[in-house]
């Protein structure tokens, strides 16, 4: 559903992504860790379309993004670090908004359902989103994705900010997302959320994909010691 071939992206000089090649299939979560300026932001821009590659492909579903992005973006949904949506409208109101815009007519009942259905509590449904968390913001965005049907799901630091039963909560709702067969690619920072949702991770350093792990064969432990061992090689030396 989501693919990466040979994707660089250079600005100037500087190599932002080098070479990268991944594969997320329905059902998937591929959760790609490293420090501030790695890559990973750059990675779910180039599969959203908002930048051009410098070389290489980018496909959603078999198709090229840079080749046809009005039909690629037909599949996906995103959820960046801060989901904006219009704080004057309710949580109803920026769901049936947005589901308007792509081209989805649902009842006030189908609405109520998927936001509900998303975690979001039924008090909040009818309350300005400016009335919000971050967590029931993104519960929204979980529930615009369940109403687009979306085939994949692209996830910027989701969890930053959240406290622990808002993390456990959006786990349990990519959990479900899962199980619907949505690929989900997502960047992050918290090791152990990659490791409680993933079914693979990917370790970024410097614009390059380092390794790239099945989640079910290694232990958070390992994988902490494996990260931290990556990030040193771009440590610099104190005198």
């Amino acid at each position: 559903m989501l693919e990466a071939i040979n994707l660089s992206k250079k600005y100037g000089e500087h190599e932002a992504l080098t070479d990268l090649n991944l594969t997320v299939s329905p059902g998937e979560v591929f959760c790609l860790l490293g420090a501030n300026g790695a890559g990973k932001t750059t990675t779910i821009n180039l599969f959203m379309g908002f930048i051009p590659a410098s070389a290489g492909q980018v496909k959603i579903n078999g198709i090229d993004v840079s080749e046809q992005p009005s039909e690629t973006k037909k599949y996906l949904a995103y959820i960046p670090e801060n989901l904006m949506l219009y704080p004057n409208l309710t949580g109803l109101e920026n769901l049936d908004y947005f589901c308007g815009l792509g081209g989805k007519n649902n009842s006030r009942e189908q609405l109520e359902e998927l936001l509900s259905g998303s975690g979001l509590q039924k008090e909040f449904i009818h309350k300005r989103v400016s009335s919000y968390s971050k967590g029931m913001r993104q519960k929204v965005g979980i529930a615009l994705a369940k109403a687009r049907e979306a085939k994949a799901l692209l996830l910027d630091e989701p969890t930053s900010g959240l406290d622990p039963q808002a993390s456990n909560e959006f786990s349990a709702l990519l959990q479900d997302m899962k199980d619907r067969g949505v690929a989900t690619l997502m960047a992050t920072h918290d090791l152990f959320r990659a490791k409680d949702v993933g079914t693979h991770i990917g370790i970024m350093r410097e614009g390059k994909l380092e390794h790239v792990l099945n989640a079910e064969a290694i232990s958070l432990k390992e994988l902490e010691e494996l990260y931290l061992e990556t990030m040193k090689l771009t440590q610099p030396v104190l005198s």
